[in-house]
């Protein structure tokens, strides 16, 4: 099992959510890896030097770039749920059976992750 983190969950961790906080407490205690996507990075990134805390966050998270097969695994990905957002589709192809999604857009993530054939918990955070 590993946590996987989307876009809301690290701007919702930026903004101090306990949710989002409490499961990477878990994951630090526990020794769960933490991974998320370079394009969820990307959509939450805007003020770098201002960002001190995702800076620190990202230290510690396996960030999974998107490559040209994971681009086209999304794609695929995207057609089969009926989904648009590139940034969720790379989340969920990050993503194992097993895992935890931390998200603020758990429609389309559980879309996708239906279409992927993955058995995800996906957990809203950052409301």
């Amino acid at each position: 099992m590993a946590i996987i983190l989307d876009t809301g969950a690290l701007i919702a961790y930026e903004r101090n959510d306990p949710r989002v906080v409490a499961f990477l407490e878990f994951s630090q205690r526990e020794q769960v890896p933490v991974r998320t996507s370079a394009a969820a990075v990307a959509q939450a990134w805007r003020a770098g030097s201002r960002q001190v805390r995702l800076i620190r966050l990202l230290r510690g998270v396996d960030e999974r770039s998107l490559d040209p097969s994971a681009a086209r695994r999304v794609g695929d990905l995207l057609m089969r749920s009926a989904t648009a957002d590139v940034v969720d589709g790379a989340v969920i192809d990050g993503a194992t059976s097993g895992d935890r999604v931390l998200t603020s857009n758990p429609g389309d993530l559980t879309a996708l992750a239906e279409a992927a054939g993955k058995h995800l918990t996906i957990v809203t955070v950052g409301r």
